[in-house]
């Protein structure tokens, strides 16, 4: 009771800073009423109330349904002008319809259902649990669990959506049985999706970022960023950390001692969606699962170079950073679903009648997740249409260009409060990068840091948020409570930026990757010493 307290205690003061720093930003803004826009609220600091709102809610209450759906309220009633017809239409029609209309989105949300079908088959033939016992043969501690799921992570570097659900499918059953708790399986999850594809030259992120840069060198500045990208980098070492010490702190100390020391990796929040397959055919090996697993790589890759023209007499280079990530997860899921379907008929592991079945289990298991991106993608169209972009735009170009040794920790800090408000990585890239890059010539080593601390700004501010797609995925990959995820994660991810955050300030005084990258990983391991060694001290105490 008395944690509850607490946590509804210090959400409060969050939502409450929120909302004041909005205050204080309406200052800057006094001049961007009087466009004649749809709205008397565009392009004003009441464009970032809708998100506000819902994330707080969603701390507040967590519930995250119908918190997100009041946001998208919120948003219609100020776009609206608080009519009840505008409102209506403006959420309905322009935000949850258009939203599944839009043909990205849908085929995330069919890559979604064939990923989950996919691991009900996996989980039924027995692959998954022949899997866990095999690795529990060598797997022998905790720590290395935790290990081998950032290994994984970190091998997955196509796509943030595959990487979720794929590592969450593989190393639940290996985590389960060395007592890591599902908040900590979250973690590591979402740790190792956007950050691992935001420094992985071949992934749809980097398409993304390059798609931002007109003259063709998309791919040049993306590479050259790299070891100024601190956040993504800090986040690895880390999660090495947390793993070799045994170190946690925060919400997740709480879940993690209800693992080791009761066995209780849901910490009493189990629910049917997170429990295993019981109907697990004991005839199952583990090539059920590995081949399943590496047919989905390829076929995804493959999807995504066909999308980008590769076969059509685009290189590989230039087919990737074209590529469609929705239509290359989308057939190279539905492929996969194929080739797994038959080889299990083969291997008389599944029957057809079984096959059939894991269709609508794996549809229902995925429900929740695609309720939560449905709001998600809505609540940003809300966002969009109040001119939340531009709003931001207008603060960063009139009040950040004096103060040139300190942009990249400024651009850092927008991006990331950016980021968290909206939910989304990319949408913050393609605010902030062209402003960055309109400032700064290529040439400019500064400037390669200011592109840098957007996508880290980005990456840092979509790990934290409630209604980013990646963090909804990341807890449906663990079978996780959503709110408990997002709880027990943002004390580490807060942590990480803050040191990423200092380490911009050296990088903007020093732009070089040999001095400015070993400072902030020796900053963050003296970080993560000192907590450590307090964290002793209390209980000492």
């Amino acid at each position: 009771m008395r944690d509850q307290t607490v946590r509804k205690i210090l959400s409060a003061l969050i939502l409450t800073s929120v909302l004041l720093s909005l205050s204080v930003t309406m200052v800057f803004a006094e001049e961007a009423g009087g466009a004649e826009t749809a709205s008397r609220f565009y392009m004003t600091p009441w464009a970032l109330l809708p998100p506000v709102i819902a994330i707080g809610l969603a701390l507040l209450t967590k519930e995250v349904y119908s918190s997100l759906f009041v946001g998208i309220i919120t948003g219609a009633l100020l776009y609206s002008d608080f009519s009840f017809e505008g409102t209506l239409t403006h959420a309905f029609n322009d935000g949850i319809v258009a939203s599944l209309s839009d043909p990205y989105n849908v085929g995330i949300l069919v890559f979604l259902v064939v990923l989950g079908i996919l691991v009900q088959m996996m989980n039924r033939a027995g692959g998954s649990a022949a899997f866990g016992r095999w690795a529990s043969s060598r797997i022998k501690t905790t720590a290395g669990a935790q290990l081998a799921t950032i290994a994984l992570g970190t091998l997955i570097f196509i796509d943030d959506y595959f990487n979720c659900l794929t590592v969450g499918s593989v190393m639940r059953p290996v985590c389960d049985n060395r007592r890591v708790s599902r908040a900590k399986l979250a973690y590591l999850i979402d740790a190792t999706a956007a950050p691992v594809c935001i420094v992985a030259p071949v992934s749809s992120w980097a398409a993304a970022v390059s798609s931002y840069v007109s003259d063709g060198n998309g791919l040049y500045l993306f590479i050259r960023a790299i070891p100024f990208n601190f956040y993504a980098l800090l986040t690895f070492v880390m999660m090495i950390f947390l793993a070799v010490s045994g170190l946690d702190y925060g919400p997740m100390e709480k879940h993690e001692r209800n693992a080791k020391e009761n066995g209780d990796i849901f910490s009493g929040m189990q629910d049917k969606s997170s429990q295993m397959n019981e109907n697990a055919n004991p005839k199952g090996k583990v090539v059920d699962l590995i081949l399943p697993i590496s047919v989905l790589i390829v076929s995804c890759v493959i999807g995504m170079i066909y999308s980008g023209g590769f076969f059509q007499g685009e290189n590989f280079v230039t087919a990737f950073s074209n590529s469609d990530a929705s239509v290359g997860l989308m057939l190279g899921s539905a492929v996969t679903l194929v080739i797994t379907a038959v080889f299990y008929l083969i291997r008389r592991v599944l029957s057809f009648r079984e096959i059939t079945d894991c269709i609508p289990e794996g549809f229902k298991a995925m429900v929740p997740a695609i309720l939560i991106l449905t709001f998600a993608w809505s609540l940003k169209a809300m966002t969009d249409s109040l001119g939340a972009k531009q709003f931001v735009e207008m603060v960063v170009t009139d009040h950040a260009s004096g103060f040139r040794s300190f942009l990249p920790a400024i651009i850092f800090a927008i991006a990331c409060m950016l980021s968290f408000a909206t939910g989304t990585s990319w949408g913050t890239f393609g605010i902030l990068i062209p402003i960055t890059l309109g400032v700064f010539p290529l040439s400019d080593p500064l400037g390669v840091v200011c592109v840098s601390a957007c996508m880290a700004g980005a990456v840092c501010g979509d790990h934290c948020s409630p209604i980013s797609d990646t963090t909804i995925m990341a807890s449906a990959g663990a079978q996780c409570d959503h709110v408990t995820h997002v709880s027990t994660q943002l004390p580490y991810a807060m942590t990480c930026a803050l040191v990423s955050f200092v380490a911009y300030i050296i990088a903007g005084f020093v732009p070089n990757a040999f001095i400015a990258l070993p400072a902030a990983v020796l900053l963050m391991v003296v970080t993560m010493s000192v907590i450590r060694h307090v964290l002793k001290q209390k209980e000492t105490a």
